[in-house]
């Protein structure tokens, strides 16, 4: 249920290995002179100016893209958005279907890879653009717990708990939707930095790797939890982990086994789990353990060990890869002049489970709307009242709920068993948990709504 922004900037963890099936080596069986013959095949000479001509093609292609591409980044932008993962796709959606002329930059092409479970729960879904086809590779409405790999017991919903997708998939989509509402897509291009002038200066520049910079009347940061944004800004940090995940194909078979269903183990590291995230329609299942940072051999060998416990170890992983989820402090910043933050990038995901989809949506959502508003803005006094909107908009909703995780990860990292009992055999406790994750309440509702939950992270954090 882990998830990382857009992989705009994002800092190498070890251990991480990513692991292909072995390609051949190309060579070819060498092939017994034959008699010569007259031969259709064109001249040495008309093929080398075949090539010639290609070659040309291929850089005046080259070089008409390098022109659409500097012809944009000397443009003045309403918005600029830097990372187009969830996140910033999201907020280059909210500003563009507000008639904005948004700028979305990436340095990974779309499709990529991403480290991440795939869990879509309610509130991922309700913050989707409208019409939004989700790309579903299971729905999910059973889960196992286990603790340490111990007293296992599988609850069932009669209603689906959750998606699952493939975050390739999933993220290319939400970048289409985001074009489909006119923000203008440009990858390959690397945010190293921003430059402000403050005052009542109407712009600010976002620099680039290549030394270029692109003009925006306001920018939001989405570009991962290793942001460069994030820096200028000023986020901090008070909760760091160490997420690592295996990608694993399997048989029809054993993908039959897991359809409809995940499993959840609270592990043996303090504040640790891990989870199988069923990828059915594609044939594998992702495999992967979290824990609090510093711990990383422990946490690799908790992998192998749960891999091993699942009866997974058989298998070869097509990916073998890890990260790390950042959590903001409470007092850390949301944005700095004409200049905000969302998703990864401002530290914001669910401190207890690490889950960041749909805080990265709802967030950039904000972000973009917000940004607007920056981008409008007449003079420094009123770039910051915009400004401190987006951020009480933010810690009155997702900040509250961050707030009640954080309540919830201190009790489970002292007393897991108690979790465990909890949504294994009490009632009102697994109904709690279902109606979260489809998004008919939060943790932080919960907490106020009802004693019991109060109670029992109150006993638990002792």
């Amino acid at each position: 249920m882990t998830d990382t922004g857009s992989t705009q900037d994002l800092d190498p963890v070890e251990p991480v290995a990513a692991l292909a099936d072995d390609a051949g080596d190309g060579s070819l069986d060498a092939v017994a002179d034959e008699p010569s013959e007259p031969s259709d095949e064109p001249s040495d000479a008309v093929a080398d100016e075949a090539s010639d001509v290609a070659a040309a093609e291929s850089v005046s292609t080259d070089a008409e893209a390098d022109a659409e591409k500097t012809a944009l980044l000397d443009e003045v932008w309403d918005v600029v958005v830097v990372g187009a993962g969830p996140a910033g796709s999201s907020a280059a959606y909210a500003a563009a279907t507000r008639g904005r002329r948004v700028l979305l930059l990436d340095k990974a092409e779309h499709p990529r890879y991403k480290t991440c479970g795939g869990g879509i729960i309610g509130p991922s879904r309700d913050s989707l653009p409208p019409d939004f086809k989700l790309p579903l590779q299971d729905r999910i409405s059973a889960v196992t717990f286990a603790l340490n790999g111990k007293w296992t017991r599988t609850r069932r919903s009669k209603r689906m708990l959750f998606g699952v997708v493939n975050r390739d998939e999933f993220d290319l989509r939400l970048v289409q939707a985001a074009e489909q509402a006119g923000a203008v897509l440009l990858t390959g291009v690397t945010a190293t930095g921003v430059e402000q002038q403050g005052g009542d200066s109407r712009t600010v520049f976002v620099t680039l790797a290549d030394g270029r910079r692109v003009e925006a009347r306001a920018v939001v940061g989405a570009d991962g939890s290793a942001s460069r944004i994030g820096r200028h800004v000023g986020v901090s940090f008070d909760q760091i982990d160490l997420g690592l995940e295996a990608e694993i194909p399997v048989p029809d078979a054993v993908s039959g086994e897991w359809a409809g269903r995940i499993h959840l183990d609270w592990g043996p590291l303090p504040g640790s789990y891990g989870w199988v995230f069923p990828k059915t329609d594609s044939g594998t299942l992702t495999v992967g353990v979290i824990s609090a940072r510093g711990q990383g051999e422990q946490t690799k060998q908790y992998l192998a060990d749960y891999i091993r416990r699942l009866g997974l170890s058989g298998f070869k992983p097509l990916v073998e890869s890890g990260h790390l989820t950042r959590c903001r402090a409470e007092d850390s910043p949301l944005s700095r002049g004409r200049v905000l933050v969302a998703g990864d990038a401002a530290g914001l995901l669910e401190p207890w489970t690490r889950e960041g989809i749909s805080y990265a949506l709802r967030s950039g959502r904000l972000a973009g709307e917000w940004a607007v508003q920056v981008a409008e803005a007449n003079g420094a006094a009123d770039v910051r009242r915009q400004a401190l909107n987006y951020s009480f908009a933010i810690k009155a909703g997702l900040g509250v709920e961050m707030r009640a995780g954080k309540i919830m990860l201190d009790s489970f990292e002292k007393r897991p068993h108690m979790f465990h009992l909890a949504v294994s055999l009490i009632n009102p406790a697994w109904r709690a948990f279902a109606r979260t994750t489809q998004g008919h309440t939060t943790f932080a509702q919960i907490m106020r709504d009802h004693r019991a939950a109060r109670k029992l992270a109150s006993v638990a954090g002792r």
